[in-house]
């Protein structure tokens, strides 16, 4: 699953955090899986920077990584307040709803004014709290915003970089970052690169519409799967 959300992110620029989240969510507690998400997201930035600091526009970048670190800390809260059975399927739910919402390219014309930027933001912060999928969160702002599929893409890539360094000092504030966590991030690393890697070597912008149907696709199958384990 690390490797497949490692092509994601090399596709669509997001939605590791996602991928992870809605195939291991129901085994795994969101609570645990956020420190290695938070691992792997900061590996796929670090490996995607140069071509995202090119062509991402920094203006909304950083505005979003600002809202971003007001709502991390809300996010986290809730999921280490409410129970872990509970939160896996918030967390599901949160991954399937943001999805279906790209699938149907809903675009929510309040997110692009600029009380919607940083509300964008405080919103991204929350879901990366909750389930580490703020990404999600930015992708329909940039959708609504209207911009072209390489800047969106750019975006993301650089808004998921300066989160690593918003998101790191809560995480260990909440006590969510441990050792544990931290060595099973570290070893999924190379798998997840790879993804990365091989993701990019087959991204063509031409076809960056065909690539995110079939991630969103594959996510909302995820979801969906994760959720009837977890109910029934």
């Amino acid at each position: 699953m690390v490797f497949i959300a490692g092509l994601v992110r090399g596709f669509a620029g997001f939605a590791l955090s996602a991928t992870v989240m809605a195939g291991i969510a129901a085994i795994i507690p969101p609570v645990e899986l956020i420190p290695i998400c938070f691992i792997l997201e900061g590996a796929a930035s670090v490996a995607m920077f140069r071509g995202g600091m090119k062509d991402a526009d920094m203006k909304i970048v950083w505005a979003l990584a600002i809202g971003s670190a007001i709502g991390v800390p809300i996010g986290l809260l809730a999921t280490t307040s409410v129970d872990i059975e509970v939160s896996k399927i918030i967390a599901l739910l949160i991954v399937l709803t943001l999805t279906i919402a790209q699938l149907c390219k809903l675009q929510p014309k309040f997110l692009a004014t600029k009380g919607g930027l940083y509300g964008s933001g405080v919103l991204a912060g929350i879901a990366t709290g909750l389930a580490s999928v703020g990404g999600m969160v930015v992708a329909l702002y940039v959708l609504a915003s209207d911009t072209n599929p390489k800047n969106m893409r750019a975006s993301l890539v650089m808004f998921l970089f300066i989160g690593m360094f918003t998101s790191l000092g809560y995480l260990f504030l909440y006590e969510v970052m441990t050792y544990k966590a931290f060595w099973r991030g570290v070893t999924m690393v190379p798998i997840v690169l790879l993804g990365v890697f091989l993701g990019n070597l087959l991204f063509r912008p031409a076809y960056t519409h065909l690539y995110k149907r079939i991630c969103l696709l594959l996510l909302i199958f995820l979801a969906v799967a994760g959720l009837t384990k977890q109910i029934f």
